[in-house]
């Protein structure tokens, strides 16, 4: 068997979709975030997190659309993970969806069928409509990981939490620890 021909995963995108609020119902939004961590310190505090308002220094993780509806047409937000250019010191990155909580307190639960679908091209890595963590305001929906040899491979997973979105963003990487 021939390990060298293995290039892992190279460029992922992330797409979240749901429906509209009802008439007269304040709208629902979810947000892509997505945290990097540097090789010595997988579990720790997140070099940086990427969101609605902002991308990676070097743009290889960035949102392509944002919605703050569900009011789009396919993929209401969608974010592209360009692995292959990372810098080598960044080792993980932990994706996740949270709910923003400004006019009322939302989980899970009370999104209209909410869906996720993280891809490589056309092969999708995983789809979740987040059934498991319906209590929750925000999820972990799967993380990245560069192995020895610098190939990156997926690792799926949803995990619910009941932070605000900026606790979420400092914590979601610490959850997933072994």
């Amino acid at each position: 068997m021939v390990n060298g021909l293995n290039k892992g995963i190279r460029k992922a995108e992330v797409g979240l979709q749901w429906d509209p609020s009802p008439t007269g119902q304040p709208p629902v939004d979810l947000d892509i975030v997505a945290t990097t961590y540097v090789a010595g310190d997988l579990y720790g505090a997140p070099a940086y997190a990427v969101h609605f308002d902002s991308r990676s220094p070097d743009g290889t993780i960035y949102l392509n659309r944002d919605s703050k509806d569900g009011k789009g047409f396919g993929w209401d937000e969608v974010m592209t993970l360009e692995l292959d250019r990372l810098a080598d010191r960044y080792a993980r990155v932990v994706v996740g969806v949270v709910i923003q909580q400004r006019v009322t307190h939302r989980t899970f639960v009370n999104v209209l069928n909410p869906k996720l679908r993280i891809r490589e091209g056309y092969t999708i890595l995983t789809e979740d409509d987040f059934g498991d963590v319906l209590g929750a305001t925000a999820a972990t929906v799967g993380e990245f990981v560069r192995d020895d040899s610098g190939s990156w491979d997926f690792h799926p997973g949803i995990r619910g939490f009941e932070d605000d979105p900026a606790t979420f963003t400092r914590t979601m990487g610490r959850a997933q620890q072994p």
